[in-house]
């Protein structure tokens, strides 16, 4: 048996990886599906104060409460910059990581500028705004996500994607304008990364690749684990086991 700590991406939570976790269960694994802080069933949580160094004490906190040792991290789209503060304080329970066409940052980076959705000055502008108790508390990543889900519909069936899009909702915006503390150059462990065909993850593949990541195709879009579980739990399994 295996211990599977799923982290889930932006706008989402743990209710995100339903498929996938019945399927690594039906197997005799067990699964740990946290929410962050100020997402998903947490969204009430939600605050100006709420960022990245929040969301890995969240994790840092799963692990030594629930007593998990040994663990495989599997980190989706947002919790890609979640990993590297959770690894700096707790990577003696993390056995192996993966991530899951997610966002790979360096240190001191911000998300906002980083996936271009606004200059840096900018998002640095907003973080002050922040710091200060001001500007908006969500980022309304939600609203993004179902709209562009209107122009290029997710490959999974009409039903489950309904599913996904309706249960979608707002994130922090500070975890968005933030500076990460602790960057993904500073894994100095190996790493398997997913990479779907069909994403605007690509630039985040190549950085993976710079840092010299494992990375293993999958064709399918950015949410490969609700669209293909079967796929992405055969792809973890097999990754899983090459590290053993």
């Amino acid at each position: 048996m295996t211990t599977f700590v799923l982290l889930h991406g932006g706008g989402m939570g743990g209710w995100t990886w339903k498929y996938v976790r019945e399927l690594l269960e039906a197997k005799g694994h067990r699964v740990v599906t946290p929410t962050f802080t100020g997402f998903g069933e947490r969204a009430h949580l939600i605050g100006r104060g709420v960022g990245n160094a929040t969301n890995v004490t969240d994790i840092v906190n799963v692990l030594q409460y629930e007593d998990i040792k040994d663990a495989v991290l599997v980190a989706h789209s947002y919790a890609g910059t979640v990993v590297p503060g959770v690894l700096a304080q707790a990577g003696d329970r993390i056995a192996s990581i993966v991530y899951l066409d997610a966002i790979v940052p360096h240190s001191g980076e911000r998300i906002a500028s980083l996936m271009g959705y606004m200059p840096e000055d900018q998002v640095v502008a907003l973080d002050d705004m922040l710091d200060r108790g001001e500007g908006p508390i969500g980022s309304g990543v939600d609203a993004m996500q179902r709209a562009a889900a209107k122009d290029h519909p997710h490959m999974m069936d009409p039903d489950r994607e309904k599913w996904l899009l309706d249960n979608l909702s707002d994130q922090p915006m500070r975890v968005t304008a933030c500076a990460i503390p602790v960057g993904a150059e500073t894994i100095k462990r190996p790493v398997d990364y997913i990479a779907a065909e069909h994403t605007v993850m690509t630039a985040m593949h190549d950085r993976a690749r710079a840092l010299g990541w494992t990375v293993h195709n999958h064709p399918g879009d950015h949410a490969l684990l609700v669209g293909d579980p079967e796929g992405t739990v055969e792809l973890i399994l097999k990754i899983t086991d090459s590290r053993q």
